[in-house]
């Protein structure tokens, strides 16, 4: 038995006919008959009643169907796989992006990887850390770009980026002439945050509730260019990552934070207990050279 005769019977099911199936398959018919005679004998079992007029599976050639097609659709995804080791000329990556992070330095990477692999094409889908872990677990993407902290243990991840957050509050503000802050100089303020879609939002909520008091959220956004239009307008305060802070076009004082800082890092995460296609995990090992070269 090989893969052709399971084939050959998913195609004489599905037609309920030998003759059907060999129109389909370039065959003749009574090469269909004698492949799934062939079939029948090695398995021990008739997979066909022959008896009525038109041709129908037995029981334990439904039970049989189920498997072969299984059988079948792993082959043909090794097939692909095969393919796509060796040569790398085609595949889609997906990949998940939080709406902050510096696309300058994502679109360098995408521009070079497609150089080397011209054919392999990219889907963006872009949301908060949350959802693009939500996506990851569920298979809806290969891989995420997300903040962390992520769940431990539950995907693989390599470092992206690593930077510090600033206060960012309009020239008026009493705050804006200072060098520096602590967290704990923001108690009495009123912030304005990405919503709880993002880890981001978390990291600043916490980190205030260890520097000894609940934060005041005043307005809550899933869009960082809002959040300084809002602040601009005098309506609260924010925390970004320096990255953000250089792409903003309104005149905003950032201050670096101290006692504690507060970091923000961009981990790539995948997961390890599902199938990583050879060109997402060609994309993993290509941005790891350039994020953490080899010394020479």
């Amino acid at each position: 038995m090989d893969i052709k005769h399971l084939q050959y019977f998913i195609a004489v099911s599905r037609f309920n006919s030998f003759t059907r199936a060999a129109e389909e398959l370039y065959l003749t018919q009574p090469t269909i008959s004698k492949m799934i005679k062939n079939l029948e004998e090695d398995l021990g079992v008739v997979l066909f009643d022959r008896s009525r007029k038109k041709l129908t599976l037995t029981h334990a050639g439904k039970v049989i169907l189920k498997q072969a097609k299984v059988i079948d659709a792993a082959y043909q995804d090794l097939e692909v796989e095969i393919n796509q080791l060796v040569e790398l000329k085609k595949g889609e990556i997906r990949i998940g992006l939080p709406p902050l992070m510096d696309t300058t330095f994502f679109s360098t990477m995408i521009g070079q990887f497609h150089e080397k692999y011209p054919h392999i094409t990219f889907q963006f889908m872009e949301h908060g850390s949350k959802r693009i872990e939500e996506q990851v677990a569920n298979e809806e993407i290969d891989i995420g770009i997300v903040v962390l902290p992520t769940k431990e243990g539950t995907f693989e991840h390599l470092t992206f980026s690593k930077e510090k957050l600033k206060l960012i509050v309009p020239p008026s503000h009493p705050l804006a002439k200072r060098n520096e802050i602590s967290l704990r100089d923001l108690k009495n303020e009123e912030f304005i945050l990405f919503n709880k879609d993002f880890v981001l939002r978390e990291r600043i909520v916490q980190s205030c509730r260890q520097a000894g008091f609940e934060p005041t959220v005043r307005s809550e956004s899933s869009q960082w260019d809002f959040i300084e239009e809002m602040v601009a307008c005098k309506l609260g305060i924010t925390l970004l990552p320096e990255s953000v802070i250089k792409n903003l076009h309104r005149d905003l004082c950032p201050i670096p934070v101290q006692a504690p800082s507060l970091t923000w890092e961009l981990d790539i995460i995948w997961n390890p207990d599902h199938y990583l296609s050879h060109a997402a995990q060609e994309w993993v090992d290509f941005v790891q050279t350039i994020i953490q070269p080899n010394p020479s």
